[in-house]
């Protein structure tokens, strides 16, 4: 086992990271699923040497909470037992969908393998930093818009057939685009751009490339095999470019899509920095024939482990063949006869899971807080509940929640249109900022619900305006006020 990873890093099974309730270990399964049988095996290992708490993040990994040295050893043992293999290196992530969705432009995992062999070829793993990712979308009914990455490659449909459009350091909405290019040219793209960030050191993103290599890459858009590519440098930043004219030539930064236009879909939040998809991952989704996935969530990303033990035994029980896990914070099941998925959402629902995409648990990020984590100060997850049922006509489609245990913010590290956070005053409140600002507004934590009520009740009075529109008309001191004396 490794030394601890410092916080920030990614803690992969082999690193667990130190947190306030333990070590926490992340894995991503290779096969991309998992079968219900492995699901409770790793339920059950989570029970012998966790704090019995299991995660789904925004990204679609798998946490494990509350481990020891000696017990993530254990942990990882037991993982390799049963033969459940786990990514390392740069993560390079499709879609939760990839391969089996009727409405996908183009199959990604092809190219992410492509992607990853180059990685591992021209020696980057151990140049990059732990957060260096990649994202491949082929498209279809659950996107990947909403995961930020340092290099996204999303197929879109044009005359000359499926090409794949590359852009950086963002989601799909907040990416520089770089070029439009066959799939080949598209993994070469990236893998340059991944070694101009490995020049600039471990602490580096796509974020941090100039623009004058951003230019290098958008012009290049026929390339020399991968085996020729320049060694790049940040006072290089250049790759021989090409003039443009044919349908794949590359877009310079800024330069207008026109037809070629991926359209970016309306944002919602359903975690960490991430802003939710349009369509969650919560529901039936067809595939083909006459079958469907069911998507069913994790409230705040987080269950016992014997909750989701128990709801993996059913699905098997009613002939679950593969659980995949999702960007969102959510579970998708594959495999079952279509008769089974009203039961197996019923018995999800009894259990405590998010069956509803409407759900009001979908737009609040709610860290452990106490008493799980040593670093909390307020119960999040029971504030998160209360405000849920309380106040559910709050979360329109403009509005996101955020209640930290204390000022790091490990739940959602973004701006929320709401944060509660946890201090040596009580639950705190922050208007349109981060757990890290200073709140406008105290009360005691086991009374914050009340407060986001009387806010709740200030905003239904106004049906005319978007709960978001709403706040910003009132301004932060007249919430925080509502929030405070009610």
């Amino acid at each position: 086992m490794n030394a601890f990873s410092r916080r920030g890093a990614c803690p992969a099974l082999s690193a667990p990271m130190q947190t306030g309730d333990g070590l926490l270990v992340r894995l991503n399964p290779v096969a991309g699923g998992l079968s219900p049988k492995l699901l409770i095996g790793l339920g059950e290992s989570a029970l012998r040497h966790g704090n019995g708490i299991m995660e789904v993040t925004a990204r679609g990994s798998l946490q494990i909470r509350g481990l020891t040295a000696e017990s993530a050893a254990l942990l990882a043992a037991e993982v390799d037992a049963l033969g459940i293999a786990v990514r390392s290196g740069v993560p390079v992530e499709t879609g939760p969908l990839a391969g089996t969705d009727p409405d996908e432009i183009a199959d990604p995992r092809p190219l992410a393998e492509k992607i990853r062999v180059a990685i591992e070829a021209v020696g980057l793993a151990a140049r990059l930093g732990p957060k260096v990712s990649v994202v491949v979308d082929g498209g279809g009914q659950l996107t990947m818009d909403v995961v930020t990455a340092d290099v996204r490659l999303k197929a879109v449909r044009t005359g000359a057939g499926v090409l794949w459009a590359v852009s950086v350091a963002g989601d799909d909405r907040s990416a520089k685009p770089l070029a439009m290019v066959e799939e080949d040219a598209s993994r070469d793209v990236a893998v340059a751009a991944l070694r101009m960030v490995a020049e600039k050191g471990r602490e580096a993103h796509t974020r941090d490339l100039s623009e004058r290599q951003l230019a290098s890459l958008a012009g290049w858009h026929s390339v020399a095999p991968l085996s020729v590519l320049p060694d790049i440098s940040p006072s290089r930043g250049e790759i021989g470019s090409f003039d443009a004219g044919s349908p794949a030539s590359a877009l310079e930064i800024g330069e207008s899509r026109g037809d070629r236009a991926i359209s970016p879909l309306e944002g919602e939040m359903s975690g960490r920095t991430e802003r939710g998809a349009s369509r969650k991952p919560i529901g039936l989704f067809p595939l083909a024939g006459d079958t469907f996935t069911l998507g069913i969530g994790l409230p705040f990303g987080s269950m016992p482990a014997q909750n989701l033990i128990d709801l993996a035994r059913q699905a098997s029980n009613l002939g679950t063949a593969e659980i995949r896990l999702a960007p969102g914070r959510a579970l998708l099941f594959l495999g079952q006869p279509a008769t089974a998925n009203q039961p197996l959402q019923t018995s999800a629902a009894t259990l405590g899971f998010v069956t509803d995409a409407a759900d009001p648990r979908t737009r609040i990020a709610a860290c452990p807080g106490t008493p799980a984590c040593g670093s909390g100060r307020i119960a999040t997850r029971t504030i998160a509940e209360t405000i849920a049922k309380q106040s559910a006509d709050l979360f329109d489609a403009s509005f996101n929640l955020h209640i930290s245990g204390c000022a790091k913010g490990c739940a959602h590290p973004g701006a929320a249109a709401i944060t509660l956070v946890g201090d040596e005053n009580g639950a705190g409140l922050v208007v349109d900022g981060t757990a890290k600002a200073l709140p406008a507004g105290y009360r005691p934590g086991y009374d914050a619900a009340r407060g986001v009520a009387a806010v709740a009740a200030a905003v239904r009075a106004r049906a005319d305006e978007t709960v978001a529109a709403c706040l910003a008309r009132l301004g932060a001191a007249a919430v925080a006020e509502l929030y405070r004396r009610n």
